[in-house]
């Protein structure tokens, strides 16, 4: 058995004509990379597939260049956290430079959530309003925050939970790789406990299945991922699948121990 199981599915949608979504995992590697693409002719594609070629690529080069759980100096978080952190600002670098040379390509974006598990911990980095839940013990948490108009008008009491769902403006983004060149992506890490069930997903998904189904259906088919994907992909088409659905599925079995680099061993690395 695998320390960390996954899988990861996504599916056009009914009322959209390609995808936009894309996502990329790395069991071996403790990484899960999941982005939701925006832009004209086709450019979101393009934006997000950069996004998760580019992240999943320097993750795991930068990896085994690192210790495992090494704290940074200069922000107290994991090296693994800085490194995701680096890997969305490089891929946001890399989508404007091409936007910019590309005139079919101008306006591109994408939000990015990734995920970094080590040992019995997980690295999480994102930008925008594609998500990452948390199912421990049958309870379903958000382990991100949505960048997003609509969240920080709940945030500040102006709205409910359940007015945001309903709103007009809940899809417009305040932070989105390939916008600005400052790129803020926010962090977050914690323990990974044996028995825990990530999930991570676009908002073709939770902006048409409420949380509570989401949680029933994990439990539900919480043996099973290929299942548990599926039915949560149908969910989103049953209510209308307007966007593109995109979800990953992550269990923790055990601790995650990756190999170390020749220069993480090199130079004293754990």
């Amino acid at each position: 058995m695998s320390a960390i199981e996954m899988i990861a599915v996504t599916d056009v949608g009914r009322k959209r004509d390609h995808n936009e979504d894309c996502v990329g995992i790395d069991a071996d590697n403790g990484i899960a990379v999941l982005a939701d693409g925006m832009g004209g002719h086709n450019a979101g594609e393009v934006a997000s597939a950069m996004a998760v070629d580019m992240v999943s690529r320097l993750l795991k080069e930068g990896l085994s260049h690192i210790g495992e759980g090494e704290l940074d100096d200069e922000t107290g978080f994991s090296k693994e956290a800085v490194l995701a952190r680096k890997s969305a600002v490089t891929a946001n670098n890399a989508i404007i430079e091409a936007a910019q040379a590309n005139p079919e390509c101008a306006g591109m974006g994408t939000t990015l959530v990734t995920a970094v598990f080590y040992g019995d911990r997980v690295a999480v980095s994102h930008v925008g309003d594609s998500r990452m839940y948390l199912l421990r013990n049958e309870y379903l948490s958000h382990v991100t925050e949505d960048h997003s108009l609509i969240q920080e008008q709940v945030r500040r009491g102006l709205l409910t939970a359940e007015d945001a769902r309903n709103s007009s403006i809940k899809n417009l983004v305040t932070r989105a790789l390939g916008v600005e060149k400052d790129v803020e992506a926010d962090v977050v890490e914690d323990i990974a406990l044996v028995g825990d069930i990530y999930m991570m997903c676009s908002d073709g998904l939770t902006d048409v299945v409420p949380d509570e189904a989401v949680r029933l259906t994990m439990i539900e088919h919480s043996k099973n991922f290929k299942v548990c994907a599926q039915a949560l992909i149908d969910l989103a088409n049953d209510a209308g699948g307007p966007d593109n659905i995109s979800v990953i599925l992550i269990r923790v079995n055990g601790s995650l121990s990756r190999k170390k680099g020749f220069f993480a061993r090199l130079f004293g690395g754990k």
